[in-house]
């Protein structure tokens, strides 16, 4: 059959009743045939969905034998007459039909591929991700990625209604590290020299305010090279936004209206504006981490001054170093946490550094506890009091001798007995803000102090005047989105003074003649009348994990890294020729690897 005598008139998930009777053209790829003597039945895939495509006693002899020889994965192209199907299945969306198919054309055969091509496929995700492009076929990922596309397109209609230019930043850029390693990149017309793949494009875009575009975003490229996790990759993309004659809530109102029309347009949820908003200082308080997930509870109570005086020596010895005891409650969960599975929260808290847990669980036949039998009754009342525990629920308590300890292990073990609960419910979400970040973090290595967020970061007008004699209490006019215990966007009102960006600079134990080297050019910038104005950046890849459901970013990035940044599909990264090392002035050590 000649392929250029019919060209594909319907995608494979398109067809319905309504079109029974007339004449169709699908193309796409065999999931799988099945031979039943005088009758053939191919599910033919595309992107769309599966069309079964049917060939019986009244097809023609040619045709049948054809479709006899089909296998896996072979693409093909088929025409016929749709018709409702006498064996319907409710499992797709085209189960009520099928194409009796009167041309076939087999385009291209293929190999047994190294795993099947279907949903949820349990082969191991080394071998998938060597052959990401047979990956890339099964339906639920193509969902994702779809979802991407879609995710990118409302957010570029977004942007453009409410009056947002989209501008392409460089991607070769001078090197100004923000925290994680920047990605090198050599020059060869000047010899000893290199760029920088952006970590961001935050410069840029304050420059594009100084040049009067005023609201300028860009589905922008990123690059750092840290150490991998679930929720990151060495290159990411991100919604990028910066707005000029703006405060925080503007910039707050913009990113909500923005996320309430993702929200309904993907996912056919209504967002509640305003987003509720936490303080830096209440979200670890309350839940042990600055980006808490809300759609359960289980928040942090302190019991310090409740076991103050108490005879246990685990709680009364953390104390007396100026630490606390808090803890947290698992309602209704003394028949999931047995004594075995508490023993295996005390592990998982050991493993993140800490002691252990102090526990009690209220069962209908009385309270059970590692420590009890050191507190009095009325302590132990105080503490349920304190705890607002019930018949049914378990108390874990932890103690040590530095607050932040307490608050950071207690927020890891919060996250992980909701895991063993099973109160992650990812189709629930629940986004807000923080807020009142602190301007500085004090670096426990070195004892420095670092921008939370970066040196170009507003201080609040409050802490204009002790920002040199305070700055564990200086506050950043910071802003971050977190949704379902994940860092969605994170951003700031900027410096536009260039007094004040200096003494940043000053803090920070940049000379001038540093600042000037590293950023000049925006310090020159400044001289000629920047506006006002702020912006952040929302993590696409994250955003779109979290639509989807998806456990790992690698799930919703087309041809994503592994954990050591190399691509499996590819093999890369590689060595390259000496010549070309040459070319460019550089030599190679290597080093063994740890």
């Amino acid at each position: 059959m000649d392929t250029q005598t019919f060209k594909r008139t319907r995608y494979c998930g398109e067809p319905r009743m309504a079109e029974v009777g007339e004449t169709l053209t699908v193309c796409g790829w065999a999931q799988r045939q099945r031979d039943l003597g005088g009758l053939i039945f191919i599910d033919l895939r595309d992107r769309t969905g599966i069309l079964q495509l049917a060939f019986d006693d009244e097809t023609d002899r040619a045709v049948f034998e054809q479709a006899a020889t089909v296998r896996s994965e072979f693409v093909l192209s088929a025409k016929g007459i749709l018709r409702e199907r006498s064996s319907k299945n409710t499992d797709i969306p085209t189960g009520e039909v099928e194409l009796a198919v009167t041309e076939l054309c087999i385009l291209t055969k293929s190999e047994t591929p190294p795993f099947e091509i279907i949903e949820d496929v349990q082969t191991a995700e080394a071998i998938r991700l060597k052959h990401r492009y047979l990956d890339l076929r099964r339906p639920d990922l193509q969902r994702n990625i779809l979802l991407r596309h879609r995710v990118s397109k409302v957010t570029r209609d977004y942007f453009d209604e409410q009056g947002f230019i989209e501008i392409e930043t460089p991607m070769l850029i001078r090197s100004t590290p923000e925290g994680a390693r920047d990605f090198l990149v050599p020059s060869r017309l000047t010899p000893g020299s290199f760029y920088a793949l952006p970590q961001s494009p935050q410069l840029y875009k304050q420059l594009s305010m100084v040049a009067g575009f005023d609201r300028y975003f860009q589905l922008a490229r990123c690059f750092r090279d840290e150490d991998l996790r679930a929720d990151r990759q060495p290159e990411f993309t991100q919604i990028d936004l910066e707005m000029s004659f703006v405060d925080v809530e503007d910039v707050l109102a913009c990113v909500e209206g923005f996320m309430a029309r993702v929200f309904r347009e993907i996912s056919n949820l209504e967002l509640q504006l305003p987003l509720r908003r936490l303080t830096y200082t209440d979200a670890l308080t309350r839940y042990g981490t600055d980006k808490p997930d809300l759609r359960y509870g289980m928040e942090i109570f302190d019991l310090t001054d409740t076991v103050r005086s108490s005879g246990f020596g685990v709680f009364a010895g953390a104390i007396e170093a100026g630490g606390s005891v808090r803890g947290i409650v698992a309602k209704n969960a003394v028949d999931t946490l047995s004594r075995k599975e508490i023993d295996k929260l005390i592990e998982f808290i050991r493993g993140v550094g800490g002691k252990g847990i102090a526990w009690a669980r209220l069962t209908a036949d009385g309270l059970t506890s590692s420590f009890a039998k050191f507190m009095t009754e009325a302590e132990m009342a105080d503490i349920l009091r304190v705890s607002g525990a019930e018949t049914g629920d378990v108390i874990l308590l932890i103690a040590d001798g530095m607050n932040a300890a307490v608050l950071s292990q207690l927020g890891l073990l919060r996250v992980e007995t909701a895991k063993r609960l099973g109160l992650t419910d990812s189709d629930q979400m629940e986004p807000f803000w923080i807020v009142d970040f602190p301007y500085f973090a004090k670096n426990e290595e070195t004892g420095e102090y670092e921008p939370m967020h970066h040196a170009f970061t507003a201080p609040t007008d409050e802490s204009l005047d002790t920002l040199e004699t305070d700055r564990g209490g200086a506050l950043a006019k910071a802003y971050d989105l977190v949704l379902n215990g994940i860092e969605l966007a994170s951003g700031s009102i900027r410096i536009t003074d260039a007094a004040l960006q200096q003494r940043i600079f000053d803090i920070l134990g940049l000379t001038p003649e540093e600042s000037r080297r590293k950023f000049g050019f925006l310090l020159e910038a400044f001289r000629y009348g920047p506006p006002p104005h702020g912006g952040m950046a929302l993590g696409l890849d994250r955003l779109v994990m979290l639509l989807t459901g998806a456990e790992s970013l690698r799930d919703v990035v087309a041809f994503p890294k592994l954990k050591d940044a190399s691509e499996a599909m590819t093999d890369c990264p590689d060595t390259v020729d000496a010549a070309h090392l040459e070319e460019l002035g550089l030599q190679v050590t290597k080093t063994e690897k740890e």
